[in-house]
């Protein structure tokens, strides 16, 4: 029970903080307010907690669902009517992924001093919980590794949408009144959204899909809407409650990490994210206009944050939030099979 208030705690916490930071115009309000104050939380008040706490997995799980379905129900027939294109995309970012990777092991390597199973684990640009479970196998350093694979996405989540901001001369995110949800949604509508979206985690859970909590509930909405079967429209509300559920859950990561090794690894991924977004707006400004895309929406899709949290930053661009997760996707399956193949040599090692 106590772990139970210790939850509503912080959500009730962290949708003050999301609606202090909408007040404040930050972009992505309802992400970053709750990621901001829950790492906070977790790195300067753990004691408040219940010995031994973790944030429910569960319940983050269920509202990545949420957004899961709300990209799903964007996916139209159009999307794929640019295959050609997206062969050319597809080719770049495995291009990519190989020099943000290369970068990244680089920085911690030779900057960071850290050992090769550390680095190589800690520098992936996607492919969060496979570089960590790999990476532990390999001989790598746990706590590093955790650290930087969750550094990663926290700061390009934060950054990204304030660099896109400062760039575009206007807020982006809810707390410029983009969305793609419906507002005036009938209760009557959610017993299919609950519906839908459990059937898309029982799917990605049996087909192993890369993202499965995300990337299920996206097919199956997407499914809905191209066979014009039903049309899921999810609330605004629900939303913004998703991304405070999904905030928290990512500044708990935190726990139990020392102040010092957390600002000495901000350090590193400062440095180490700062050569892949370089990376990531020279492929942008490349492809633009090939693709027929803004160059904001091709940074984001190449951007190497997490599925979620880039679906949601498309969002507020008022961008197809399908085609820059399908890039994200790839990104991910590229990455993990490029460990896959290096696992080997690492265990040999050991």
């Amino acid at each position: 029970m106590t772990r139970v208030l210790a939850t509503l705690g912080l959500l009730a916490l962290s949708g003050l903080a999301g609606l202090a930071a909408a007040r404040l115009g930050l972009p992505l309000p309802f992400l970053i307010g709750p990621l901001l104050v829950s790492g906070a939380v977790a790195t300067g008040l753990p004691h408040r907690l219940p010995e031994g706490y973790r944030f429910p997995p569960a319940l983050r799980l269920v509202f990545i669902a949420v957004i899961g379905l709300m990209i799903g129900a964007q996916v139209t027939s159009e999307l794929f009517s640019a295959a050609p294109r997206l062969a050319l995309s597809f080719a770049a970012l495995t291009l990519f992924a190989v020099l943000a990777h290369g970068f990244g092991y680089a920085v911690l390597r030779h900057l960071g001093g850290y050992d090769r199973p550390t680095a190589f684990y800690s520098a992936t640009p996607g492919g969060l919980f496979e570089s960590i479970a790999l990476g532990e196998e390999a001989g790598a350093d746990p706590a590093r590794l955790t650290l930087h694979q969750f550094l990663r996405i926290i700061v390009v989540v934060t950054c990204l949408p304030i660099g896109l901001s400062l760039w575009l001369g206007e807020p982006v995110g809810s707390s410029a009144g983009m969305t793609l949800s419906r507002g005036a949604v009938p209760w009557s509508a959610l017993p299919i959204i609950v519906a839908a979206g459990a059937a898309g985690l029982a799917l990605g859970r049996a087909l192993r899909l890369p993202a499965k909590q995300l990337t299920g509930p996206l097919a199956v909405a997407a499914l809905l809407s191209l066979t014009g079967l039903a049309q899921l429209d999810i609330p605004q509300w629900l939303v913004n409650v998703a991304q405070v559920v999904v905030g928290t859950a990512l500044g708990m990561r935190f726990s139990g990490l020392s102040r010092g090794l957390i600002l000495r690894g901000l350090g590193l991924t400062l440095v180490s994210v700062t050569g892949m977004m370089a990376l990531s707006a020279a492929f942008a400004l490349v492809l633009a206009g090939p693709l027929d895309q803004p160059v904001d929406v091709m940074l984001i899709s190449f951007a190497p944050g997490g599925v979620t949290e880039m679906a949601l930053v498309a969002l507020s661009l008022q961008a197809n939030p399908a085609f820059v997760t399908l890039h994200h996707i790839f990104r991910i399956v590229i990455t993990v099979l490029g460990l896959g193949l290096t696992a080997r040599r690492f265990r040999a090692r050991l």
